[in-house]
């Protein structure tokens, strides 16, 4: 990424962005999947963070309109998002990494969504990652998204697991595990991210004979009530 200039970055972080109606849907999806998910605010202070004025009704998702909100990461932002979704969820085998399956694109619509919970997090994730591109120009001079991947991931070590975190990193410890939760549940609400945990749903079965005699035994059940 050294060698890239801020044109060609910019070009390369507009080519992974997915088109908006579709981020938007499944943003919706895949906010069932994360309301308990809840941390602490980031509680640092800063500049003011954006809010959109209103939001109104739910889109209509069957007839789209045009985007209700407006999106509020800036370019600077996007680049960390994308580096910080791979550090989290890399390209492993054949499993395509967070960026290849748009999550900053979701990452983006949650934060930037006037409900509730999303400006609930939005004041978790937009200082987060103010933090960790300061903590990077501390420690390597770069920022986050301009450091190896050996780099990333020792930032990544001090703020992963929060009942652990050293308390000068507590904070950011409450924003990494917001954000790795949100990274997570854009993953695997994707079609690739619902195979990779072997989810079958969502498919036309022919017939249904009943669960199998495993799950029965599990459930401490002699039959299937039908």
């Amino acid at each position: 990424m050294d060698t890239l200039n801020e044109s060609t970055r910019r070009e390369l972080v507009e080519s992974k962005r997915m088109d908006r109606r579709s981020a938007i849907k499944w943003m919706l999806t895949a906010s069932a999947t994360v309301p308990f998910l809840n941390t602490g605010s980031f509680g640092q202070s800063g500049p003011s963070i954006p809010t959109p004025q209103g939001y109104g009704s739910d889109p209509n998702l069957v007839i789209p309109e045009s985007p209700p909100w407006e999106r509020i990461l800036n370019a600077e932002q996007l680049k960390t998002v994308t580096a910080l979704s791979d550090v989290i969820l890399p390209r492993t085998g054949n499993s395509p990494s967070a960026s290849e399956l748009k999550v900053p694109d979701f990452i983006d619509e949650w934060v930037s969504a006037p409900y509730p919970d999303q400006v609930g997090d939005r004041e978790v994730i937009l200082p987060g990652l103010k933090w960790i591109n300061d903590e990077s120009q501390k420690r390597f001079k770069k920022p986050f998204y301009n450091l190896s991947e050996a780099q990333q991931t020792k930032i990544c070590d001090d703020i992963c697991y929060l009942p652990k975190a050293k308390r000068r990193y507590k904070n950011a410890a409450e924003f990494f595990a917001k954000y790795r939760d949100l990274s997570m549940g854009g993953y695997y609400t994707t079609n690739e991210g619902a195979r990779e945990v072997g989810y079958v749903g969502n498919v036309a079965l022919a017939r249904f004979d009943g669960p199998p005699p495993e799950v029965l035994k599990f459930l401490r059940v002699d039959k299937a009530p039908w």
